[in-house]
């Protein structure tokens, strides 16, 4: 649990970034809490971003997996979807997260599927659909992001002069 392997994007989207010095692969790698949770990102666009995690180690002391990782691996797929629509200006963060938890779940790997459901200017909201390894569905979530410009000290922001400042937004 918690191996990464190389996220999917686009050359061209790559490029875009590598441009400002930034790997875009290790900034989509699903951050550490999605690390410790086992998630891998499969593939990554604005229009689709899919990825898994292991029902080991994220179960609830029922056996079933917790609804809290469920809500993780959502968030990490409409995250990185926001992100990549806002592209190298924006930096994507979650207002507001909602999950519905259709069925349990004790062993295998789980697959989110987050797709755009409204990409405007300064919101993203994506649908993420969780299922099981029989194609059952597991649980539909809706992320909203807000898309802020990115300043001094954010990964794809300008490069920092001098100490970070505070902003209580964050």
């Amino acid at each position: 649990m918690g191996e990464q392997t190389t996220v999917q994007f686009p050359q061209e989207i790559v490029a875009e970034y590598a441009v400002l010095g930034v790997d875009l692969p290790a900034l989509f790698s699903a951050g550490n809490l999605g690390t410790r949770m086992g998630v891998r990102i499969v593939e990554a666009s604005a229009d689709r971003v899919v990825g898994t995690m292991p029902v080991e180690g994220n179960t609830q002391p029922y056996g079933l997996l917790h609804g809290g990782a469920s809500a993780v691996l959502a968030e990490t797929l409409g995250s990185v979807g926001s992100m990549l629509h806002g592209g190298v200006t924006k930096i994507a963060v979650g207002v507001d997260l909602n999950c519905t938890h259709h069925r349990g779940v004790r062993d295998g790997l789980v697959t989110g599927v987050a797709t755009p459901v409204h990409r405007g200017r300064s919101t993203a909201t994506y649908e993420i659909v969780i299922t099981d390894e029989r194609d059952k569905r597991v649980c539909t979530a809706r992320l909203t992001c807000l898309l802020r410009d990115a300043g001094p000290g954010d990964p794809t922001g300008p490069a920092k002069s001098g100490p970070a400042k505070t902003d209580p937004a964050r």
